[in-house]
């Protein structure tokens, strides 16, 4: 589950991280009240008013900028609140904005110049250990950083068993450059950040920048947070924040009726049961020579209701040109699939989309005569090459 940057700052700012204030506003009219609350509590006299969608790269995307007076933050919040941003993450249409963050000018003069930094948390699949991943380059695309100079990307890896260490903060902040109160500051930031990204269960937490100020303290300018949906049951307050405006709506929708589904960008749409035969079915979609649509899970339960409800989710994607059902009948029989995948048939009325069914396991021969003797422009297989052979018999 993502946050918006407000949100993952809120979080922050509750385990101690130091982060660049700000209030979070719907409209113009509260972007100039949020302006002058800030100005009143940090003495800031420039604001920065910032997107709050759930993507990178919103400063690209002329999502974020700065505003030298209450004038200009009424502007500039008008002209982004309402519109569609495009960023190198988001579709060509954009997200729309709803809300922006207007937050205070941290970029101040001082008796140094102020310095970016890249700061990550995230487990390393391969070690089975949380790692931060950090460069001297903040403020620029990571990516771009790792391809043209990785040298400058370091990482840090912590044992579970005892959580960060002091001396493992104290070498994150030496190879950054700094000393001195920055030093100081930075290794209390590290220590921070990573016990905040521990005991909220995230699966990500990347702050790019973090800054060092001109007076050398150590702040976060941005927050992505990632929230493990897994542990959620933990934190029902964090599992309040989640904004479904900022979600796909079908996966919002299919969450609701109990479905696993995630959109894709292929012509196949897959209906199984199980994330494993999933997975095999994606690859035979492929080797059939066709892109998976979807992913949709519907479990152990696909009666006719539920197939009625996938088959809808399904058919609202017009690039769909056939459907597969895969199912294995372990736990569920073959038979009822194949009277609810007839049921739904006839309930939605004409599905132009061919539809291939696959079953296997208890009761499959019976599934196989009710779909054959149905009467409807359902197609059975047995085996997963002749479901592959009809897959590729019409898309060709």
């Amino acid at each position: 589950m993502n946050l918006h940057e407000y949100q993952g700052k809120e979080m922050l700012s509750s385990f101690g991280v130091r982060i660049q204030r700000g209030i979070v506003a719907q409209n113009a009219e509260e972007a100039v009240a949020a302006a002058k609350k800030l100005t009143e509590d940090t003495g800031t006299g420039w604001h920065v008013i910032k997107a709050q969608v759930h993507a990178g790269g919103r400063g690209k995307g002329g999502g974020v900028k700065l505003a030298k007076n209450l004038q200009e933050v009424e502007r500039i919040a008008g002209e982004i609140i309402g519109m569609d941003l495009v960023t190198p993450q988001t579709s060509a249409e954009g997200k729309r904005v709803h809300q922006v963050l207007v937050a205070e000018d941290v970029y101040y003069p001082g008796d140094s110049e102020p310095e970016e930094y890249y700061m990550s948390v995230l487990l390393n699949r391969a070690t089975g250990r949380n790692m931060i991943m950090y460069s001297t380059e903040g403020g620029m695309d990571i990516e771009t950083v790792a391809e043209e100079t990785p040298h400058l990307i370091f990482t840090e890896e912590i044992d579970p068993s005892v959580g960060i260490m002091p001396f493992q903060a104290r070498k994150i902040a030496f190879n950054l450059g700094l000393s001195g109160l920055a030093f100081k500051e930075m290794t209390k930031f590290v220590t921070s950040l990573y016990t905040a990204y521990d005991k909220s269960d995230s699966s990500l937490f990347e702050i790019n920048p973090v800054l060092k100020t001109s007076d050398d303290k150590i702040m976060a300018v941005d927050a992505k947070v990632t929230i493990d949906e897994n542990a959620l049951y933990r934190h029902k307050d964090y599992e309040a924040l989640r904004d479904l405006r900022e979600e796909n709506p079908i996966e919002v929708e299919a969450k609701e009726v109990g479905l696993n589904y995630v959109d894709l960008d292929g012509n196949v749409g897959c209906m199984v049961n199980g994330a494993g035969l999933a997975m095999a079915t994606m690859d035979l979609i492929k080797q059939a020579g066709g892109e998976p649509a979807n992913f949709l899970d519907v479990g152990g339960t696909a009666d006719a209701a539920r197939v009625e409800t996938a088959f809808e989710l399904i058919l609202r994607d017009p690039n769909v040109k056939a459907i597969l059902i895969n199912i294995f009948g372990g736990i569920v029989r073959c038979d009822r699939v194949a009277q609810g995948v007839i049921d739904a048939y006839k309930n939605m009325g004409n599905i132009e989309v061919p539809i291939i069914v696959r079953l296997q396991g208890t009761n499959a021969d019976i599934a196989k005569e009710l779909i054959d003797n149905s009467g409807l422009a359902v197609m059975s297989a047995t085996e997963f090459q002749e479901a592959a052979d009809k897959v590729h018999q019409v898309l060709s």
